[in-house]
């Protein structure tokens, strides 16, 4: 966990609390009442464009960069964390840019949630994004993503820094896993080889396959038919049109490449959390792994959302290790691991920790 705090400067009211997750995809914070929170999202992503009358440089960021700039967007954190000097100075004028278009607080106390990856330059550059970033002058924390996602899914409150559990996170550009002791982190494991990013490449290599190379579709468009599309409770098949390089149209139905691409994820996902991470954890902690999977198996991070996707891991996870496992998630995991990070704010402000 890191902490910075402001330099002596003097306050005569309380800070505002916010969580905040900067993912690869999506950037969600979590303001206002913690109980009750105002969560704002966009996509982590940002272009720019010379006025036409002025010649100055203006910054478009999110969905209106992504729509109106497609040629020329970037995602700065396409990795999980910034790569280079360049993707971190991106990544600050996203960060301002986002803060000052929805009015967030400098006077506040952040909790920011953040991936579990074996990347310590990377982490490195989060940190100073976050230290240098435009809220947070009271008090900056950061805390696991998991630990955060698991928050709301374990409790009205913080119950789940009282808990002994596994959290999985299923995220766009690693898959995640720890062990949590009263919010002491075990046993962290990570990969990038399980990623919902390489999902979305599965999904356009199967259309294409699927439509006998008619269709090539691109990752963007590939995740949005996942994430409008990927469920494994009442999925149905669904027809999208094409503009053909000769002219006209081609309507094309899609009965098996969502699934097919999920599937094979879920498949992959529990075989690297039963034969992997799970061995090293009861090598390492035997008592902990045995108290830990007394309870759900908690499952945040995008991939999280897909309907029914809680019962696939639960009932093959529990096949792989010959025993029977629950797992749970949050109402909402895209947002879960910034509302997480809120009340955990929210109960700094409380304490007056900062």
């Amino acid at each position: 966990m890191s902490e910075s705090e402001s330099d002596g400067a003097e306050f005569d009211e309380q800070p505002a609390a916010l969580g905040v997750k900067v993912g690869s995809t999506r950037t969600v914070v979590s303001a206002g009442d913690a109980n009750d929170p105002n969560v704002v999202r966009t996509l982590t992503c940002l272009a720019t464009y010379e006025d036409a009358l002025t010649g100055e440089e203006h910054v478009l960021y999110g969905e209106e960069a992504a729509t109106e700039y497609p040629d020329r967007v970037r995602y700065m954190l396409r990795s999980g964390l910034p790569e280079d000097e360049e993707t971190t100075d991106l990544a600050k004028t996203f960060l301002e840019e986002f803060a000052r278009s929805n009015g967030l607080p400098e006077d506040s106390v952040v909790v920011y949630a953040i991936p579990t990856i074996d990347n310590d330059v990377g982490l490195e550059r989060l940190s100073e994004i976050i230290e240098d970033g435009p809220i947070g002058e009271r008090l900056v924390r950061s805390y696991p993503e998991s630990l955060c996602g698991a928050v709301p899914a374990l409790g009205d409150g913080l119950e789940a820094i009282e808990e002994t559990f596994v959290a999985v996170n299923m995220g766009s550009t690693n898959l995640e896993a720890c062990a949590y002791r009263r919010g002491e982190q075990l046993a962290p494991f990570s990969t990038g080889a399980i990623t919902g990013t390489e999902v979305d490449r599965r999904i356009a290599n199967y259309v294409e396959e699927e439509t006998q190379g008619r269709v090539n579709i691109d990752l963007t468009t590939a995740r949005e038919y996942k994430e409008e599309h990927a469920d494994f409770l009442d999925y149905e098949p669904f027809s999208d049109i094409i503009q053909q390089p000769g002219g006209g149209t081609y309507e094309f139905t899609i009965e098996e490449s969502v699934m097919d691409a999920v599937d094979e994820y879920v498949d992959d996902a529990v075989d690297e959390v039963a034969n992997v991470f799970m061995p090293e954890l009861a090598n390492d902690y035997m008592k902990i792994y045995q108290q830990a999977l007394d309870n759900p198996v908690v499952l945040t991070g995008g991939m999280a959302c897909i309907p029914g996707v809680v019962d696939e891991f639960e009932q093959r996870l529990s096949e792989e290790l010959e025993r029977d496992v629950t797992a749970t998630t949050a109402d909402d995991p895209a947002t879960a691991a910034a509302r997480g990070a809120h009340r955990i704010a929210g109960r700094l402000v409380e304490l007056n920790e900062y």
